[in-house]
């Protein structure tokens, strides 16, 4: 934090003591008491309040009113004193200060081996440590490089926002109209984010105004669309126009992109130096193969492909799938409609999070705006509540007595914690009960955070079935035991098609070889998720491997991955190379691992069945690796593991 900017938000905080105060008593302790340390040295209050803190999230301490009022009164006379003398903004606490006032603010002893990923993280210091800098001038070789990149979502707009500081020229391809991705296909009820917001944001843009601690879609879609105005990416944009193929010429080093207009259905063929690929793997809906759902004669629809225009008030509605969006939509729905029944293949594991329906107390808001350090602090306790705390509890343990249901001793307590928690949702209903557990170990599936899911199906219009469907007629869903639904509107929960990853898009590299020929439908593999051999010059964000399902921010993964794709294209600029393309050796030693790590993790579980995985039982989606360990493999592009051509003639853009 520079100076100037520290002392006006010292005299902003101050300029009225008494609504100081009164924002101080809606914040939250911890973060709070990471600032005091932090502007004072002094360590006393902190050691006394440490043991009263049981964890990260703001609901997991037990600190006396007595004692956080004394926190609150030592940083109101700390800032009143930094306001009285002018002084400059303290230096950033030193490696083992942070570790000591990490691990006190979480309950939890953070690794020594966090405090860099974290001082990125956290933006403490005024450098951006993630932004990438020439390493020398690249000269006028710069002005004949192109850059398109596919998709304006959350990958998109990091991605076009650091090639736009780096200088390199470049063009979002979006198929909408707007920017947004997903956070603007969906608009589902109850669409909303199951990652704590003040972390689900970009560390270059952090939102103090969130109005909700998990906030619903059109906050996030506001704040994203603001980001990607803010930082001038509209006219680097072209709306309305969707790739269909991508194609390497091998004779000039280039990759040619057919787009398709929307407005008209015309055609056309882009060239580029690199292309970068930010189109999600939740993009394509799955639709289930069920016989006779053409036939059906009223409203049929996809949540991610929503029909406003359809009334559900009164009706009697099915909603097939209980995943994450049917999880948002039933509650969201049951209280209109004449009838909700519920068609589940699986149940899934579902976490109650206390702040989960909360709004952000406005005196948190004003507090997170204008006390120094606080939204910093704030979002440090989001990481640690959110990411790899318990990424050792979801690894097997082989000598582990109840493999079926749990995987180890901690696993099994999560388990037994979440039934209960139900338990007590449900009134003891043993029968409903029986019906929502799942068989396999918690975290086997993605875990959902509930949104009155159980408490819905006690409702006396909502009925969960559990049967197979057989059939679709024109006004009802038939079961395998006979049994008839009549229905007036059918809702398809049903996920996506996450593993056929890039489709449908056809990308064909050397030799003419496609993304298709090498991974199937379902088998993808790449360098980090990020590059494949024989495809140079392509590099794909949230490609495979790469979704978190212990945790964490996607958000973070991509600046993860887009740090690292700007190194390499750096390296193919100032080192005048027409093509940089990963070894394949250093792709296959890294999928060996990469497998052989997944392998260990629940996901794996013989008992689950999910789309993290593809028909051989390989996850192909998800992610073995902790926050830390994935931000140490993208950190430093490493050109030894590429082969590299020389630039033949300069690639002019079309």
């Amino acid at each position: 934090m520079m100076g100037t900017d520290f002392h006006r938000q010292v005299q902003d905080a101050v300029r009225d003591e008494a609504q100081l105060r009164a924002a101080l008593e809606q914040a939250d302790i911890a973060p709070m008491l990471m600032v005091l340390v932090q502007l004072t040295g002094e360590t006393a209050l902190m050691e006394e309040v440490a043991p009263h803190i049981q964890g990260p999230w703001n609901f997991m301490n037990s600190v006396p009113e007595a004692m956080k009022a004394r926190v609150r009164d030592a940083l109101v006379a700390a800032l009143k004193d930094y306001a009285a003398s002018g002084r400059a903004a303290p230096a950033t606490p030193d490696p083992a200060m942070l570790q000591r006032m990490m691990s006190a603010g979480v309950g939890q002893q953070v690794g020594a081996d966090y405090i860099p990923l974290l001082l990125e993280e956290m933006r403490l210091a005024p450098e951006d440590l993630r932004a990438v800098s020439w390493r020398r001038d690249p000269g006028p070789s710069l002005r004949d490089f192109k850059v398109l990149v596919i998709g304006a979502g959350v990958a998109g707009i990091v991605m076009g926002i650091r090639l736009k500081e780096m200088g390199i020229p470049f063009q979002i391809l979006e198929k909408n109209a707007e920017t947004g991705g997903t956070w603007l296909e969906n608009t589902y009820p109850g669409c909303a984010v199951d990652t704590p917001n003040h972390f689900f944001s970009y560390s270059f843009a952090k939102n103090e105004r969130w109005t909700r601690h998990f906030s619903k879609r059109d906050e996030i879609l506001a704040y994203l669309q603001d980001t990607a105005n803010r930082n001038g990416l509209p006219p680097h944009i072209r709306f309305g126009v969707e790739v269909t193929s991508a194609r390497f010429d091998e004779g000039s080093g280039t990759w040619r992109v057919a787009i398709r207009r929307s407005a008209d259905g015309g055609e056309e063929v882009l060239t580029c130096n690199a292309l970068v690929t930010c189109v999600g793997q939740l993009n394509r809906p799955f639709i289930p193969r069920i016989e006779g759902l053409d036939d059906f004669a009223g409203p049929a629809f996809h949540t991610a492909r929503w029909d406003s225009s359809v009334d559900l008030k009164g009706k009697r509605v099915a909603m097939i799938g209980t995943g994450a969006s049917a999880m948002q939509t039933g509650p969201s729905i049951a209280p209109e409609v004449a009838h909700l029944t519920v068609f589940q293949r699986t149940p899934h594991w579902s976490l109650n999070n206390p702040n989960y329906h909360k709004e952000v107390a406005p005196g948190m808001i004003w507090a997170l705006e204008t006390i120094p350090f606080l939204s910093q602090w704030q979002r440090f306790q989001l990481f640690w509540a959110s990411s790899d705390g318990f990424h050792a509890t979801l690894q097997v343990d082989p000598g582990w007595n109840q493999p079926d249901v749990s995987l180890n001793e901690a696993n099994h307590k999560m388990r037994e914690m979440i039934v209960d928690y139900v338990r007590q949702e449900l009134d003891g209903d043993e029968d409903l009960l029986a019906k929502v557990i799942p068989s396999y170990p918690p975290y086997g599936k993605r875990m959902l955070r509930d949104n009155y899911w159980y408490r819905m199906l006690k409702r006396p219009n909502v009925a969960l079935e559990t049967g197979r469907i057989a059939r679709v007629t024109a006004d009802a869903i038939e079961m395998q035991d006979g049994t008839r639904h009549e229905v007036d509107a059918i809702i398809l929960a049903t996920g996506f098609m996450a593993s056929k990853m890039l489709w449908p898009m056809e990308i064909a590299g050397r030799d003419g070889v496609t993304i298709r020929d090498l991974w199937g439908d379902d088998d993808p593999r790449a360098y980090l998720g990020m590059a494949v051999p024989g495809f140079p010059n392509l590099f794909v964000t949230y490609g495979p491997n790469t979704n978190l399902a212990h945790g964490g921010s996607i958000i973070f993964h991509h600046e993860c991955q887009v740090r690292w794709i700007c190194q390499a294209l750096r390296e193919m600029v100032e080192g005048g190379y027409a093509t940089l393309e990963v070894r394949q050796d250093v792709h296959d030693d890294y999928n060996r691992v990469l497998d052989a790590a997944c392998e260990k993790m629940v996901w794996s579980h013989p008992g689950v069945t999910s789309w993290y995985k593809n028909d051989r039982n390989r996850l192909t989606v998800t992610s073995p690796w902790k926050l830390l360990d994935y931000w140490r493999l993208t950190k430093d592009f490493q050109p030894a593991e590429f082969t590299t051509t020389p630039a033949r003639q300069p690639a002019s853009a079309k």
